[in-house]
């Protein structure tokens, strides 16, 4: 079961707040149309389902494409989908609501609850959620092995995988393993004295009003819902062979609506269930006992758009993925869920409808600044640079060696066929920019840093 990856880059955009409830403008709209259906034709994915909140509600959601395909059936956005590793925060979010009720804490050691475990007294419940404690993942294929389509219980999960050695000693690696949460899930069923999925559906499901979403464990998707589908290589979609019962526990189990989805990401930008220190520790990102830092919180992968927080995650079970994407200082969130596994649609159609919601950063000198990138790219070329253009420090990195090296290099690639500057941002008091060059048979990256004096601190090509 693949998880937290994260492929689109978002991360040189500087952002700003929708401030409306509105719903998107029409042209917007037909822009995601148009990137829906391109994105479904280019993956050969069957469908795709989006919601997108801005401001504290659902401005946009619409499902694109066949829930299923025999007999046919068009997708939409009452149907469930299955939403894979996103379910981990939902899990996470339980933990930090019996935080708050003080039935337990983050640093309690996994063998106050589960003792016979490996390690249980030296693993706490923030090392399951941060994947620090050292489980072994009994779900790392990215397909259904033979073994899994028979149905197993949680316990069985843990005598599996969670009393044999640890892969590492706790706190000393980051490694995803959905066997974490499948530990914690016992956890919250030891303190609570209810299934899982029965306290997180009295905490959180019911009180947001996320009415379609089900646990996997105990009901199918039904004819109303879409359909998971597998391909082979550049092959048709085909019916995806399901996990058996119990294998999504607590790691991967739920499936919803795009738009229930939503309403989750809306709790969390607007506190309705976790309070501000809840939601500071889960989109914290852990560090590792030599400092060392990640991007992964309890749940939810962090990263920063040119110094806004972006909490996300994706989802893969058998014939669905999925994607959750908040900007939680800017109110918006983006949620895309489609029905092949190993489908890059949801990547895809956020990356792309992201820009039209989060705004670049003003840059009135941007048409200069790339005529000046072109022309010393031409010198480069040719082995030379205009070095009253340069910084000191930049002038001392282009010595005869990087002259010589960029010269016989980039010639071969002959004249660039494209040259366009794809973001913008502030970084260390200069303007950073990205840009990227297209040759006839490769792509490279351009990055430059610019003085407030106009000079380049920065020139490189990678």
């Amino acid at each position: 079961m693949r998880g937290f990856g994260v492929r689109l880059s978002l991360a040189t955009l500087i952002v700003c707040k929708i401030t409306t409830a509105q719903p998107l403008p029409p042209t917007v709209a037909t822009q995601i149309d148009e990137i829906a259906a391109k994105s479904l034709a280019d993956t050969g994915t069957p469908s795709v389902s989006i919601a997108i909140a801005g401001d504290r509600t659902i401005v946009f959601e619409k499902a694109y494409g066949s829930a299923r395909l025999d007999p046919p059936s068009a997708a939409r956005p009452a149907m469930r989908y299955c939403i894979g590793s996103v379910s981990k925060q939902f899990l996470a979010g339980a933990i930090l609501l019996l935080v708050q009720d003080h039935k337990l804490s983050l640093d309690d050691r996994v063998g106050q609850y589960l003792p016979d475990l490996t390690r249980a007294n030296d693993i706490t419940i923030r090392q399951l959620l941060n994947h620090t404690s050292g489980y072994q993942d009994y779900y790392p294929q990215d397909y259904v092995a033979p073994f899994m389509t028979e149905a197993v219980t949680p316990e069985e999960i843990l005598t599996r995988w969670a009393k044999q050695p640890l892969d590492f000693d706790p706190g000393t690696r980051w490694q995803y393993s959905n066997t974490n949460y499948a530990v914690a899930g016992r956890v919250i069923e030891k303190v609570t004295g209810a299934p899982f999925f029965s306290f997180l559906s009295k905490r959180i499901l019911q009180p947001l009003g996320m009415t379609s979403a089900i646990d996997l464990n105990a009901r199918a998707l039904s004819a109303e819902d879409a359909s998971g589908y597998t391909r082979f290589a550049l092959g048709p979609p085909r019916p995806a062979t399901r996990e058996g019962r119990g294998w999504l526990y607590a790691a991967g189990e739920l499936a919803m609506t795009a738009h229930d989805l939503a309403l989750w990401d809306i709790s969390l930008m607007d506190h309705k269930l976790l309070t501000p220190a809840s939601l500071e520790t889960i989109t914290t990102p852990v560090r590792l006992i030599d400092g060392a830092p990640t991007a992964y919180a309890l749940g939810i992968m962090v990263t920063n758009a040119a110094g806004h927080p972006r909490l996300i995650h994706s989802g893969a079970v058998a014939g669905f993925v999925s994607l959750n994407s908040l900007w939680p200082d800017q109110g918006l969130a983006i949620v895309t869920l489609a029905n092949m596994d190993g489908s890059q649609t949801t990547d895809s159609v956020t990356a792309q409808i992201a820009p039209l919601l989060l705004k670049t950063v003003d840059d009135p000198h941007a048409e200069q600044a790339l005529t000046q990138a072109r022309r010393i790219l031409d010198g480069l070329m040719n082995g030379r640079i205009d070095r009253g253009l340069l910084s000191a420090n930049a002038n001392a990195y282009f010595t005869p060696q990087v002259l010589q090296d960029a010269a016989s290099s980039l010639t071969e690639l002959g004249p660039p066929q494209s040259f366009k500057q794809r973001s913008v941002e502030l970084r260390g008091g200069m303007i950073y920019r990205h840009f990227e060059i297209q040759f006839k048979e490769k792509s490279l990256p351009l990055n430059t840093l610019t003085l407030s004096d106009g000079k380049l601190e920065q020139y490189l090509i990678q």
